[in-house]
């Protein structure tokens, strides 16, 4: 694995969630609202540790940068085995990650109805981090793709060598 090259992949795919997510949330009256399931989840751990939590735009804040980097290092896991698995890897990772967006509110204590108040928001929810995770897979493969192209040359620098069929196919 290439960290910094999983590294950039999950934050794609933490950003296309995000986006989504943000988007959506304001013109679909079933989106999921992983904003306000952030928001709980971050006020519940700060109040278990003691502290009091922000309220208003500074724990939207606070909630939206926590997801994007949780969501960056969880996506970042694609960079695991081959690359020309990655794509694969975003799929279950995705699924995994929706399943538990949907699954696991209650059990944690937070409100179910942010994620999975209908059918169509479970869906949704699910759809969103699929999304996420095929983003992430397929950056980290176009990126390594890249990588494996690269070639030193005799003077020491290194030039991109052009695309050939069989690596597009991989």
């Amino acid at each position: 694995m290439q960290l910094p090259n999983a590294l950039l992949s999950g934050l794609a795919g933490a950003v296309a969630l995000t986006t989504f997510n943000e988007s959506a949330r304001r013109i679909v009256p079933q989106a999921p609202r992983m904003d306000l399931l952030g928001e709980q989840a971050f006020a519940k751990l700060l109040s278990n540790l003691g502290e009091t939590p922000p309220t208003g735009d500074r724990l939207y804040a606070a909630s939206l940068a926590g997801d994007l980097i949780s969501n960056a290092v969880y996506y970042s896991a694609v960079g695991a085995g081959d690359p020309k698995n990655a794509v694969r890897n975003g799929l279950m990772l995705g699924l995994a990650a929706g399943a538990g967006a949907v699954g696991l509110p209650g059990p944690l204590g937070l409100s179910e109805s942010t994620t999975s108040r209908s059918t169509t928001t479970s869906l949704l929810t699910v759809g969103w981090y699929v999304v996420g995770g095929l983003v992430a897979g397929l950056t980290y493969r176009l990126l390594a793709n890249r990588a494996a192209r690269k070639r030193t040359t005799p003077n020491g620098g290194t030039k991109i060598l052009p695309k050939t069929p069989d690596a597009l196919a991989s």
